[in-house]
This record gives structure tokens, C-alpha cells and sequence, in this order.
């Protein structure tokens, strides 16, 4: 379940994802809230985006999501 971004914890690795008119666009990495703003939890680079919901990073069902194949492709 996606919570409202200005609900997001510090600290913790979190999936990010914008809702918008198409639909949810979900990062494929986890992030960390900072005082500075988004970094990717891996990496620490800075994540320049403007997120609008969040939840908690589940490594296993990151994974399965993003690992499915695309409609219509082999």
C-alpha cells in the first residue's frame, strides 16, 4: 500500500513512485530520505525527483516486479 510522500520516514529505504494521469511510475531502487532530499540507497547519489508516494523497500517484491516481463513481449 502507497502512503503520501509527506508521510515518508528519514533514514529508512524506501520505494518512490509517481502517480500521475498514466499511472504509478515506481523506482526500480531503493531511496533514502535526508535532510538534503533523495538519495538512492545503494549508491548514495543524489535523486533528483519529486516522488508523490512511498512504502517500505521489499527487496523480493521490488524484484518480482519489476523482473515481469512487458505485455506482448517473449
Amino acid at each position: 500500500m502507497w502512503s503520501p510522500i509527506l508521510s515518508a520516514p528519514y533514514g529508512r529505504d524506501l520505494e518512490l513512485a509517481v502517480f500521475d494521469e498514466e499511472g504509478e511510475h515506481a523506482l526500480v531502487f531503493p531511496c533514502i530520505r535526508g535532510r538534503e532530499g533523495w538519495r538512492n540507497a545503494t549508491t548514495g547519489a543524489r535523486v533528483d525527483i519529486r516522488p508523490t508516494h512511498w512504502r517500505d523497500w521489499e527487496p523480493e517484491q521490488a524484484k518480482a516486479r519489476f523482473d515481469k516481463p512487458l505485455e506482448g513481449s517473449p
